[in-house]
């Protein structure tokens, strides 16, 4: 019961957090001077090109691009009623992309979940290599195994993703005739999900999933083996040692429950840093995720495109951090959610 009421209370501050995002988010994207239409309406007057003019301006007032910010983020939001009624992100609709002259929905629908699956198995390759490579080090400390482990881990850190990217794909095709670019199979592209096209997407995302959590491999593998020397240094190992308990069942009984902790709270960091570290990475490969998406409508000025993106991210921020905040309160008995009366 008072987990369920831990998790009620962090999914209303999850929301109002959110909507705070959303604000910064907007004004952020309204700070460098004008718009997407204001900059196309100053360039085809210069050209005098007035039937484009034209178009621009009923754009402006169609989208209320001529309103006060503080009234385009209400109606862009949905809590305002604006040229379309009320229809906001809270009710659907994600905007118009100038840049694409289309409906966001459109141009990011097949992207998310494209984008979700890259960084989710981005994700698992992250834990199931630093996990065992972190025990490994600190349990074997200052032997062959440790200095290994430290060197794969200083060598993903070092390496920029993009030129790794480069080096797999070269040798990903010449020896084992992995595919170049994309995540699938031109021919599945846009074609109803089947196992052949399954199958396509799984080959092609081995060279995206390593290039993208080598770098946040490395990075938690260190903070295990560091957080598990430290709790191996404290007098209850030594006296699970005193009781009999075998090297490997007391390594996995207290050091490493101890150490994960900061394991678990990553989570939280993890899928937005990766969604934004991918996008050099997903323009160099060629990813139909929206990493390039986001990377060309801040260029442009498309301020819906650009605002939905990140808001995607902040999201995913979020949910990260209340899964990874449930789960320490699960894991470790030393958290107390209820210690304030909450």
């Amino acid at each position: 019961m008072m987990f369920l009421k831990y998790a009620a209370y962090r999914f209303c501050t999850m929301l109002i957090t959110l909507l705070v995002v959303s604000v910064l988010i907007f004004v952020i994207i309204n700070l460098p001077p004008g718009d997407y239409l204001s900059n196309q309406i100053a360039e085809l007057r210069s050209t005098g090109q007035a039937d484009g003019v034209a178009k621009a301006e009923f754009l402006r007032q169609e989208y209320a691009l001529d309103r006060p910010i503080w009234e385009q983020y209400l109606i862009w939001v949905g809590f305002a009623e604006g040229p379309q009624g009320y229809s906001g992100l809270i009710q659907g609709n994600f905007g118009w992309s100038f840049e694409y002259d289309e409906p966001v929905a459109d141009i990011v629908g097949d992207t998310l979940w494209l984008t979700v699956l890259v960084n989710l198995a981005a994700v698992l390759f992250v834990y199931v290599v630093a996990l065992p490579l972190g025990v490994i080090a600190a349990a074997k400390s200052e032997t062959w195994a440790d200095y290994s482990a430290a060197f794969v881990g200083y060598l993903g850190l070092a390496t920029p993703n993009f030129l790794l990217a480069l080096i797999l794909f070269y040798y990903g095709h010449k020896y084992f005739d992995l595919p170049i670019g994309g995540l699938m199979s031109p021919e599945f592209e846009g074609q109803p999900l089947s196992w052949e096209k399954v199958k396509s997407i799984l080959v092609h995302l081995i060279v995206p999933t390593f290039v993208i959590g080598t770098s946040g491999a490395a990075a938690m593998m260190q903070r295990l083996r560091a957080n598990m020397l430290d709790e191996l240094s404290k007098p209850y190992v030594e006296t699970a040692r005193a009781k009999g308990l075998t090297p490997s069942k007391m390594l996995v009984k207290y050091p490493l429950r101890m150490a994960f902790n900061p394991f678990v709270a990553d989570i939280g960091n993890l899928l937005p840093a990766m969604v934004s570290g991918s996008v050099l990475v997903s323009v160099v490969l060629g990813l139909q995720t929206i990493g390039p998406a986001l990377l060309q409508a801040l260029k442009s000025q498309d301020q819906f495109l650009a605002g939905f993106v990140l808001m995607f991210v902040a999201f995913l921020t979020l949910i990260g951090t209340m899964i990874s905040d449930l789960l320490l309160v699960l894991l470790d008995p030393r958290i107390r959610y209820g210690a304030r009366g909450t």
